[in-house]
């Protein structure tokens, strides 16, 4: 028997609310404790318990973690969706199911290794309680996996004992479900499979973790002290994950007190609100919501950008437009974020693709905006956001110092001949401020949405509005200046690709796909907005770019085109928006389309 080792897509078919989550999650993590790289996609509906869920785990020794089309072993545990559960599996594939009831004769698939286990009747004369019986379902099938596919039985009983730890009386129990599903399938079914897993050290000191836990604790670390937030899917949990590491970690040692504030509000209005009131007062301050939110923001960002006052706000995109599918992914809000609120806006964003990098870019955020006394935008989603992946560990250094930016002491204030609270007196576009009580007489803080001279005096004076927008416009070339410098990688081929976020996950996939077609092509990953100067030479040095994007109206093209005037034919668009990951087929496919459509030289044809 030849035997695939590490490489495949697995798919848990479940119910939502069936306790199924507990149970897949620890088949990923016992994958990763094995040194096996995963990468795992929960795709749940957003409105009430009992429809259909599914849990996507890609093994890939090679790295490759994005999301690939096809399944290759079905756990189908979903009668409602068996048609299209079985209809998703690669020829070859292998389908589980409880088959204490016979499988329909139009779900059977000739192409396909059907693997049954009468879980249900199995359960019986072991659990009298029902809803039990109902829980330990997703257990059983978790010890017969383990079974067929050679995961080392141990480090699935660590995960049960980890996970109830402190819950002694259902560690034994949820062994026993394992125990039974795993002697059924060693006697009864053909074990281990063709497809494989065996431990491995090509994790090496990579860790498991989501964007949005990896962006809360980011918050912290980059001085964060206030958090205001409405719920919205999927960005709810950084907002959690800020205030239970905070927990932990910002409580005075002497008194216990609480040295932050996590304020849940109203609406996504009010929590924008808070953060530039908290901001304008001197405190470092965030939210975090999705597209709806964003919208809802929009006239208070567009008062932070112009009063200039230091905000930070982390969309964790979803699809839309309107409600839209909630749990599903898009890189929807590039737009309506760069040019929220009216006249002549414009805001910074970062692009993480990483959970290492929400870390990072949650703490960078915290300096750019207090630099920039500007908001500063964030753009996860849900893929990156509500997704287990695994990432650079987390890391800190204790040496970094926050940068406030401009803010003067009352000591120099003291020093100033003139203060002016709108003066660009560096160039650079940036005034300097003071906060509120720095001292009695001097500096300003009062602050307005309506047009101001340079001393803060309320004016409609044309000139002095002219001014103001002229050396905004000159602070958003200093923030240029100021962004990650984006990933470039090249060997001088006359066509590249440009991708941002979690475009970034199947984009090795698909440039060795594309390689063995014979087309090669440079590479650069965009980590900010506004661009810098790289990205525009990137583009002049090379005929054509494709620029990936995860939306319908290929809205990064868009941004490249309005902000560097670029001839629009010279962006060829590769989208995908059907609110799950774009995948490296999908990339391949495109591309090699306008190859083909466009008749270009391939390395190859060159070569010859």
């Amino acid at each position: 028997m030849t035997v695939a080792y590490n490489d495949f897509v697995i798919r848990f078919a479940n119910v939502n609310g069936s306790g199924s989550a507990s149970a897949n999650s620890m088949f990923a993590k016992a994958l990763f404790r094995m040194g096996i790289p995963v990468a795992t996609r929960n795709i749940f509906p957003s409105n009430i318990q009992s429809l259909p869920t599914w849990f996507d785990v890609r093994v890939n020794e090679a790295g490759y973690l994005g999301r690939r089309e096809g399944v290759d072993i079905m756990v189908a545990m979903n009668a409602q969706t068996y048609v299209d559960d079985v209809a998703s599996l690669k020829p070859g594939g292998y389908l589980f199911y409880d088959n204490s009831k016979p499988l329909a004769a139009h779900l059977q698939r000739s192409d396909v290794h059907e693997i049954g286990m009468p879980i249900s009747t199995l359960l019986l004369p072991e659990f009298s309680d029902l809803k039990q019986r109902g829980l330990f379902k997703n257990i059983v099938y978790l010890g017969a996996l383990a079974a067929l596919l050679n995961i080392e039985f141990d480090v699935i009983t660590g995960l049960v004992a980890k996970q109830y730890k402190g819950k002694e009386d259902l560690i034994q129990p949820n062994i026993h479900a394992l125990e039974i599903g795993r002697q059924y399938a060693l006697d009864y079914l053909d074990s281990p499979l063709p497809i494989q897993v065996r431990r491995s050290d090509a994790v090496g000191d990579r860790i498991l973790i989501d964007g949005n836990t990896a962006a809360g604790l980011g918050a912290i670390y980059g001085g964060a002290t206030v958090c205001a937030w409405y719920p919205i899917t999927p960005s709810t949990s950084m907002a959690e994950a800020f205030e239970k590491y905070a927990n932990q970690m910002r409580l005075d040692g002497a008194t216990g007190q609480r040295k932050f504030a996590v304020v849940q509000a109203e609406d996504e209005l009010s929590a924008i609100g808070i953060v530039i009131g908290a901001g304008w007062n001197g405190a470092r301050s965030f939210t975090a919501t999705s597209g709806p939110g964003v919208s809802l923001m929009s006239e208070f960002l567009g008062l932070a950008y112009f009063a200039e006052i230091p905000a930070v706000l982390f969309d964790v995109q979803r699809a839309g437009p309107s409600t839209g599918m909630p749990t599903r992914t898009q890189q929807s809000d590039l737009l309506s974020a760069a040019y929220a609120s009216h006249g002549d806006t414009k805001h910074v964003l970062l692009f993480p693709a990483t959970p290492k990098e929400c870390f990072d870019f949650a703490a960078d955020a915290l300096d750019l905006a207090d630099r920039l006394q500007t908001p500063v935008i964030v753009m996860s989603d849900l893929e990156l956001g509500m997704n287990d992946s695994l990432s650079e560990p987390l890391t800190w250094d204790d040496e970094r110092q926050y940068d406030r930016g401009k803010v003067l002491s009352a000591e120099q204030l003291e020093e100033v001949e003139e203060f002016g609270r709108y003066l660009d007196v560096d160039g650079d576009g940036i005034g300097y401020r003071t906060l509120p009580g720095t001292h009695p007489e001097l500096g300003a803080f009062f602050t307005r949405g309506t047009s101001r001279d340079e001393y803060a005096a309320y004016t409609e004076s044309p000139e002095a509005y002219e001014r103001n927008m002229q050396r905004l416009e000159t602070k958003w070339r200093t923030a240029a200046t100021m962004m990650p410098k984006a990933e470039v990688l090249g060997v001088g081929h006359k066509t590249g690709i440009l991708y941002y976020g979690t475009s970034a996950l199947p984009m090795q996939e698909a440039l060795d796909l594309l390689q063995e077609d014979g087309i090669g092509l440079d590479r650069i990953r965009v980590r900010g907005f506004p661009f810098g100067r790289e990205v525009y030479d990137f583009i002049e040095r090379h005929d054509l770019v494709f620029v990936v994007d995860q939306n319908r109206d290929a809205q990064m093209r868009t941004l490249l085109v309005i902000e560097g005037d670029i001839n629009p034919a010279k962006l060829l668009s590769v989208r995908y928006y059907a609110g799950l990951s774009i995948s490296a087929e999908t990339i391949h496919a495109q591309v090699r389309e306008h190859f083909e459509a466009l008749k270009l030289p391939r390395l190859t044809e060159v070569q010859s």
